[in-house]
């Protein structure tokens, strides 16, 4: 049950970056449309030049969509993470636990949970087609700092709701968490921390995200 959850998740956040019928000038006009029309100050204007940009890159890249690793491990370093708060979305999954980890251990948990997720990312991709994202209404008072955005994956199913939490540190909004059917990242996460250090401790956790990764790396 617990790895179907994270499957899906990592799936969903798949779906936000898939279109393949695109020609790569096409994807090239569309990249400039999004980032002029997106104003990235918002929280939902930054969900969506994100979305917009990463779907843009994935239809000129066939590499991508057959889930070359060091593609999506390319793609998510430039068009993701610079507007992710990735230590934050470990830190909460980790719970209690985070602050038993020295910051080496820390830098280690978060660097390995990246790479659990990029490689499970990737076999996501292979799984998706041509599903188109809907925006739905923003809600949110100005002086917000922690706020979600919704969106709706469409596709040939049943349609897959996908939120985005973000926070706001100084003039910059960042994603620390995604929902996907009702099922939060963090929250997928920290119930699976919490039992590998209850059973071997922070060494024990990373143990286990340092196999999970040889796993699927081997699965390849």
């Amino acid at each position: 049950m617990m790895r179907s959850i994270l499957n899906k998740t990592l799936a969903a956040i798949a779906l936000t970056a898939i279109t393949v019928t695109a020609s790569l000038a096409q994807a090239q006009q569309e990249r400039v449309a999004a980032g002029a029309n997106a104003n990235m100050s918002t929280p939902d204007g930054l969900v969506k030049f994100v979305v917009e940009d990463v779907m843009n890159t994935i239809k000129s890249d066939k590499a991508i969509q057959s889930g070359d690793l060091r593609k999506i491990n390319s793609l998510v370093d430039q068009k993701i993470l610079p507007y992710s708060d990735f230590q934050k979305t470990t830190r909460m999954s980790m719970g209690r636990n985070w602050l038993k980890a020295t910051p080496a251990q820390q830098a280690l948990i978060t660097q390995e949970f990246k790479t659990l997720l990029i490689r499970i990312y990737g076999g996501a991709l292979a799984q998706v087609k041509d599903q188109k994202i809907q925006y739905k209404p923003f809600r949110a008072s100005a002086d917000d700092t922690d706020v979600i955005v919704r969106t709706v994956v469409i596709g040939k199913g049943e349609p897959i709701q996908l939120d985005y939490r973000l926070e706001k540190t100084g003039n910059a909004w960042r994603v620390y968490d995604i929902n996907i059917l009702g099922a939060w990242l963090v929250e997928s996460y920290r119930n699976q921390f919490n039992d590998q250090v209850s059973k071997g401790g922070i060494d024990g956790l990373i143990q286990f995200l340092q196999q999970r990764n040889n796993s699927l790396a081997n699965a390849k």
